[in-house]
């Protein structure tokens, strides 16, 4: 687990499952990310389903009030071949979404596709390229273990990307001249990709 002192509130990353949940918090610094928090937050599949989203669920208010995002950024549930797992993740995705919609945190959902687009430039990016990704964004020694929370942390960068390009965005119909400092070609790209995606989707 990453623990660091964040100077902002932090965005939180939900990777949902109801065996492995991770999770992730990054806060921005520029445009730079630093992670503040990461890991699972796992239930025992021995125990019936009731027990096991009650568990969740009071691990899921812990986490909220320990981390204490300013936005929520959840995986979308994609159901493909395995309808039964689709149907767990999506309970617990939910547990998640209304513990924040209890605290008025914004929460968004991402598609994997819109992940990966946003931390390596190729929305059919290999799960191993994108957490290899998120330990070199981060400055991470190694990638985070489990992969869950790796994943977790590539959900909270592609918001923190994507609110910056709405930030951004705003500023400048206001008027105004964002500042949004240094800021290599790749990851140039990758903001206006994001910020074509979220064109399209409205």
């Amino acid at each position: 687990m990453f623990v660091s002192d964040p100077q902002d509130r932090p965005i939180l990353g939900i990777d949902p499952g109801l065996t492995r949940m991770g999770y992730g918090a990054v806060v921005r610094a520029g445009s730079a990310a630093r992670a503040v928090s990461a890991g699972v937050i796992t239930t025992d599949p021995a125990l019936d389903l009731p027990a096991r989203l009650g568990r969740l669920s009071v691990e899921i208010e812990a986490l909220l009030d320990d981390i204490a995002p300013r936005a929520m950024a959840v995986e979308r549930v994609l159901f493909q071949v395995n309808v039964r797992t689709a149907i767990s993740v999506g309970q617990a995705s939910g547990l998640a979404i209304a513990a924040a919609a209890r605290r008025s945190i914004p929460v968004v959902q991402y598609s994997p596709n819109e992940v990966k687009l946003s931390v390596t430039g190729d929305g059919a990016a290999s799960k191993q390229a994108v957490q290899m990704m998120v330990a070199k964004l981060l400055g991470l020694a190694a990638v985070p273990d489990p992969p869950d929370a790796a994943d977790a942390l590539a959900l909270a960068l592609c918001h923190a990307w994507r609110d910056r390009v709405e930030s951004a965005r705003s500023a400048a119909t206001a008027g105004a001249s964002p500042n949004l400092g240094s800021q290599s070609n790749r990851q140039t790209r990758i903001e206006a990709a994001i910020a074509k995606t979220a064109k399209a989707r409205k």
